[in-house]
């Protein structure tokens, strides 16, 4: 298995991390890939920061990545949350495989039926891992509808809007930002 390599979904993804005040916040940085959200985490003042991905090499790559901050991550091999029981974040970071497809050949890019099979599995175990007070930026694509997925979030009690959005040749990427109303 390969390891998603930073692309325009990515850095959209980054920048918004970049605003966001992390001070004191226990973050997780979900499909971690190469670490560049924990990176932009740690930018934004994280204290420490969970690196989760489903890819061992991922995580290697990550911890290569942020050598200069050693003493203040964690590298943790899961599928979405499944090796996180108990924990809960302050700030979550999620950038998906949301590109639809038939199967899941690539876990890093397919995203299965309407791109959506990891989306909404990471929605419906969202609100065992917040804390009171979180915040989660999450990047979909319109391939995704995003419409549906902020009315499937605001049906779940949740206060969303689009930060960010950037438009590609087939596609436009949005970053949503979630939290509790």
């Amino acid at each position: 298995m390969q390891v998603y390599a930073p692309q325009e979904d990515s850095f959209l993804l980054e920048e918004e991390i970049k605003k966001e005040n992390l001070s004191e916040k226990k973050c997780l940085d979900l499909g971690t890939g190469s670490g560049i959200q924990a990176k932009a985490m740690f930018f934004s003042n994280a204290k420490k920061v969970f690196c989760v991905d489903v890819n061992y090499k991922a995580l290697l790559l990550t911890q290569k990545n942020l050598l200069e901050y050693k003493d203040k991550f964690v590298l943790i091999e899961s599928d979405l949350f499944s090796s996180l029981k108990g924990e809960k974040f302050d700030f979550i970071a999620f950038n998906p495989p949301y590109l639809p497809s038939d199967e899941i050949k690539w876990k890093d890019l397919d995203g299965g039926k309407k791109g959506r099979v990891v989306i909404n599995k990471f929605l419906e175990q969202l609100s065992d891992h917040v804390n009171p007070n979180f915040v989660v930026l999450l990047l979909v694509s319109s391939l995704n509808n995003e419409e549906e997925i902020i009315s499937f979030l605001e049906e779940k009690k949740y206060c969303v809007e689009i930060v960010s959005s950037k438009k590609l040749f087939f596609e436009e990427l949005f970053v949503l930002r979630i939290t509790a109303c």
